[in-house]
């Protein structure tokens, strides 16, 4: 993995590498040509992209929590650590494009895809992503044709939903071999959260295939009822 620090940013450099530990060492081959920047802002001026080395009220309003710029053969992708006020923002930023990053370059596994599409129609409630969970309504939609005959499901919304249920899955089993964190901290109003025995059963898939690196464990805990 590359990456690096620049300015005021407020994050120090243990605590940094610990974070990029995070990122499975199988995972990495696919992001050779991906460099991560940690800088305090990321501000988009038309066509240009400029990151600031410290933090201001007015800089912060026009700051984005990321942008991917082509340096010649490198893929940067600058990342705002001060729009963020915890360690669980930066983190899941951080990972989310990570994640999307490697199914750019490497696709998703065969076995992933297979399993959340049994989970789709088996109607398991809820899903990880507002973009999850529309592509999985339009991947299962009835379809016909002027006619009124069925047609085939369509396929390139399944492959989307496959792809972004994967890159949510991948996102969070980083998250959660960097720190603890409830699983409803990630609730969002637009969609209803996937159900946790679903998500514990595609977290276990990801770490049979990308195992956690030295140091780091990998470990799903419920909480009792009371």
């Amino acid at each position: 993995m590359h990456y690096a620090s620049w300015g005021e940013n407020r994050i120090d450099a243990q605590e940094l590498d610990k974070l990029v530990g995070a990122v499975p060492a199988t995972l990495a081959p696919a992001l050779a040509s991906r460099y991560y920047y940690f800088v305090p802002l990321v501000i988009v001026e038309g066509e240009e992209t400029v990151a600031s080395s410290t933090y201001t009220v007015d800089l912060g309003d026009r700051a984005i929590c990321h942008r991917n710029v082509s340096l010649g053969s490198v893929d940067a992708v600058f990342l705002s650590t001060r729009l963020v006020e915890d360690r669980f923002g930066l983190a899941f930023e951080f990972f989310i494009n990570v994640a999307h990053n490697f199914v750019d370059a490497a696709g998703i596994p065969t076995s992933f895809g297979e399993l959340v599409w049994s989970q789709a129609k088996s109607g398991v409630r809820g899903e990880t992503s507002q973009d999850a969970w529309e592509a999985r309504r339009r991947a299962l939609d009835p379809v016909t044709n002027a006619a009124g005959a069925a047609m085939p499901p369509d396929e390139r919304a399944r492959k989307s939903y496959e792809e972004s249920a994967f890159s949510d899955a991948l996102a969070i089993y980083m998250l959660s071999l960097s720190l603890d964190f409830d699983y409803h901290d990630l609730r969002e109003r637009e969609y209803p959260l996937l159900a946790a025995p679903a998500l514990a059963e595609r977290l276990r898939h990801i770490n049979s295939l990308f195992p956690a690196n030295s140091g780091y464990e990998f470990q799903i805990l419920y909480r009792r009822r009371t």
